[in-house]
């Protein structure tokens, strides 16, 4: 199955850029997140079922908790080091006001800000604990195979929705030619300092590195991270894939105000794919709307790797 998330996200992409109308791309929008319920609920009941995992939740979290930091502390030393030598961001910052771009047109922040209440933000966790539930307590030991099924058909439609959200989002390329190529550094500053991150932590735990790095190197897109990982290794190690992006983006809002002190792109290093949606609104907000393109690009390139980086790195580390 390693060749399935290239497939699909082909055959988004494809589908995206033939300009689909406003309301094809809602209702895609609508069965994509009926899909991500059905995957958090099918993430959560393969932890009830799995006694393993179960016992063992607390030494997970632990683990979690130092992956998500880790990726998160070397993401922002990485981008320290583009802010120093390839892309100034207050300088750029200033180009942004010199040429005059109007961010509000770009950024609908009004918008954005309204998604803050969206019924997925908390969806999502009560999934997770309806599924865990559903697992333990009901799941017969017959029909767990049925979870198999979920989880792949779940993950097809995320993959195809992905593909078409990105194929979808073509402006981006515009954003990039109005910035300068060498915004792309920035992404990849985040990317390469995830995966480290995710090497450091996963000595220092005395991980397999297949759980650490795959896991740092989800960059806050955690459904796509967990259910690849589940499909892949199994609950236990897919658990670390949910869990440790979910924190990334926890631990981005709690240290928001450490991070903005470091430097401008320190909250968008910690942001990491996020930024693309959940992230976009409350990292603007502290690094300023001038701003707002390179997280929103930032956001959009990591979105669009992470589909890819996650096999690659799995066919790596074997």
């Amino acid at each position: 199955m390693v060749w399935m998330p290239y497939v699909c996200i082909g055959i988004g992409l494809i589908l995206g850029l033939n300009k689909l109308s406003d309301r094809l791309l809602r209702q895609i929008d609508i069965i994509t997140t009926i899909m991500l319920i059905v995957l958090m609920l099918t993430i959560g009941m393969n932890i009830g079922v799995n006694d393993s995992v179960i016992s063992n939740l607390n030494l997970i979290g632990f683990n979690c908790i130092v992956i998500s930091l880790s990726a998160i502390a070397f993401s922002v030393i990485f981008t320290i080091i583009v802010e120093k030598t390839i892309l100034p961001l207050d300088e750029i910052s200033k180009e942004i006001r010199l040429e005059n771009i109007n961010i509000s047109e770009e950024i609908d922040l009004p918008e954005e800000e309204n998604k803050k209440s969206s019924p997925l933000l908390w969806l999502m966790p009560i999934s997770i604990i309806i599924g865990v539930a559903i697992g333990y307590f009901v799941m017969p030991d017959n029909k767990v195979y049925i979870l198999d099924y979920l989880l792949t058909a779940s993950l097809i439609v995320l993959y195809i929705g992905a593909g078409i959200t990105i194929g979808a989002n073509r402006k981006v390329f515009e954003y990039i030619k109005i910035l300068g190529f060498k915004v792309v550094f920035l992404s990849l500053a985040i990317l390469a300092g995830s995966i480290i991150g995710g090497v450091i932590s996963g000595l220092i735990l005395k991980l397999p590195l297949n759980i650490s790095v795959i896991s740092a190197s989800g960059m806050s897109y955690y459904s796509l991270t967990g259910a690849y990982m589940t499909q892949m290794y199994g609950i236990k190690t897919g658990t670390y894939g949910f869990i440790v992006n979910v924190m990334r983006e926890f631990f981005t809002v709690l240290f928001m105000p450490l991070l903005v002190k470091i430097s401008k792109g320190s909250p968008i290093a910690g942001g990491a794919a996020g930024n693309m949606d959940t992230m976009l609104v409350p990292i603007t907000k502290v690094v300023g709307a001038d701003l707002g393109l390179v997280t929103l690009i930032t956001g959009t390139i990591l979105t669009f790797i992470v589909p890819f980086l996650l096999p690659f790195l799995s066919n790596i580390l074997v």
